[in-house]
């Protein structure tokens, strides 16, 4: 296995733009006057490397020993993270805000503690602008220190005011961390497991909610305290594919950055995350104007320097509109010219290999696979699908099973009739055990196993069976769970109708969207999902 970015220095170095390095090169030059340090010798020999070898290094490195390596490593690491912070703390409010902090206390103990409290009263200005809340703390206990040590003769009643200020304050950063505790706890659940596979996972969700939700969140008015409750209907929402819902908290989600546009330079990740999940919202209720609309301005928003000012940022940026472009193309029907991406996102992909979690990627492969299927070009759906079969089949145990599911239809589609029978099997057990089987999964099954058996005039009518029995079961989520991942009435109609699967999807969406107001941001009648998230 490649062990490119197993070294950390290695992954840092790497993760440099031009404007990085070249200012840590000055930032080296200035503070020792020597151009020929051992450092920069090592950072030069790392950023010409493709891959790192400790060996191949050593090699390259003549004035450096083994034994030296080590620390030489650790003192590089340092020097580049402290130009980056001297680069990078411009754009930063935390940085900032931390910077004039360091003042206040080199201030205070050269005695001029006077001087000192003038800056953490302007501190405390700036963190409650941005909701700064866990800053405010240490702002408020300098203070206290301050004032508990000198009589400044600042102001009368300062104690009180100061006693009172800290007690507000810690209130707000434990409702803040109440709140995110439950966001980041049900986004959890999602990830393992994918949508609530039946009544007592959506109880038992609903249940966790309820329990950990503050009584007075509602009664909250803080910037975090209402993005963090939003996140979290979003989160219990999607989880329970009540997508009406998920859509209003997700509006609800950009709405309060759109009331505080400072906040988006601010928490700009969580910006792009809820734009990706308005999107994605739009999605599952086919609000086909809605989405192009907002994709629109997603794609602008990427566009500016605040987007792509960090890697962060333009990862996800790329990783969200990228998914979003892929099922706009699910939506209409384009499977052929959704292909026409694959190789430049494949080349991004690689590109930013070392920023992206294999949760991403595995989404990736899976909608892929789905863009191949679309366009009749089972074998190569395979080859991504098993890319999926053969990950860690903890993560998504979802994506795991409806992945395996594909794989077989593929299969079928090819008219691998030797090896159906086993792979039916291999996938009813996969997905029993996983407890994701539903009704509509079962027919599956069944229909497969039959009608590879049938003479190819009989199984028309297997077929149209299949068809009426799960457009009986439609409005029923937890029996078509399914529909979340695969479009599978599509898929029989085209099957039945002897049309391909694009053009199923695509005359769908032309009378939808007849029937959606021009620019509508209102979200239509659900119709079916492909899912990701």
């Amino acid at each position: 296995m490649s062990s490119r970015f197993t070294d950390t220095l290695f992954q840092l170095v790497h993760s440099l733009e031009k404007a990085e390095k070249r200012n840590f090169k000055l930032y080296i030059k200035r503070n020792t006057g020597n151009e020929h340090l051992k450092i920069v010798e090592l950072f030069d020999a790392l950023d010409k490397m493709e891959e790192y070898d400790e060996a191949v290094l050593l090699k390259k490195l003549t004035s450096i020993k083994k034994p030296q390596l080590n620390n030489i490593k650790v003192h590089l690491y340092k020097q580049l993270l402290a130009s980056l912070r001297i680069l990078k703390s411009i754009s930063s409010i935390d940085m900032q805000l931390n910077e004039q902090l360091d003042y206040a206390r080199i201030l205070y103990n050269k005695g001029l503690y006077v001087q000192s409290l003038k800056i953490l009263e302007k501190l405390k200005e700036t963190a409650r602008e941005h909701y700064k809340y866990n800053f405010l703390i240490q702002v408020i206990s300098w203070e206290k220190k301050i004032e508990s040590l000198h009589i400044t003769r600042s102001m009368q009643d300062r104690g009180m005011q100061l006693a009172a200020e800290a007690n507000e304050v810690n209130y707000r950063v434990d409702m803040v961390a109440r709140m995110s505790n439950l966001a980041l706890q049900l986004y959890s659940w999602y990830i393992k497991n994918g949508h609530a596979r039946n009544e007592e996972d959506e109880v038992a969700v609903k249940q966790f909610f309820y329990d950990n939700l503050p009584s007075d969140a509602h009664e909250q008015t803080g910037f975090y305290e209402r993005l963090y409750l939003y996140q979290s209907y979003c989160w219990s929402a999607f989880i329970r594919q009540d997508f009406l819902t998920y859509y209003r908290y997700a509006q609800k989600w950009i709405d309060i950055y759109n009331a505080n546009p400072l906040m988006i330079k601010v928490e700009t990740g969580f910006y792009i995350k809820g734009m990706h999940n308005l999107l994605n919202a739009h999605f599952d209720l086919r609000n086909y104007r809605a989405f192009e609309y907002i994709l629109r301005e997603f794609k602008k928003f990427s566009e500016t320097p605040l987007a792509s000012h960090h890697d962060n940022h333009r990862v996800q940026t790329f990783v969200y509109i990228s998914s979003a472009t892929i099922n706009q193309h699910f939506m209409l029907g384009t499977f052929e010219q959704g292909l026409k991406m694959v190789p430049e996102l494949e080349e991004k992909l690689q590109q930013y290999a070392m920023f992206l979690d294999h949760h991403r990627v595995l989404v990736f492969n899976y909608k892929i696979a789905n863009l191949y299927f679309g366009c009749g070009k089972y074998d190569i759906a395979i080859d991504y699908l098993q890319k999926i079969i053969h990950s860690n089949p903890d993560m998504r145990n979802d994506l795991q099973c409806y992945s395996r599911l594909l794989h077989l239809m593929a299969h079928y589609e090819l008219g691998n009739s030797e090896i159906i029978e086993s792979l039916v099997k291999s996938v009813y057990r996969f997905m029993a055990k996983m407890q994701n089987l539903t009704v509509v999964e079962d027919m599956m099954f069944k229909f497969l196993r039959h009608s590879i058996l049938l003479p190819r005039t009989k199984v028309r009518a297997e077929l149209e069976a299949f068809l009426m029995n799960v457009k009986q079961l439609e409005k029923n989520r937890f029996q078509t769970r399914s529909f979340a991942y695969l479009d599978i009435i599509s898929w029989l109609e085209s099957k039945v109708y002897d049309k391909p699967l694009s053009s199923v999807i695509r005359e769908k969406y032309l009378k939808s969207k007849r029937s959606q107001p021009e620019k509508s941001k209102v979200p239509v009648k659900k119709t079916m999902a492909r899912k990701d998230k």
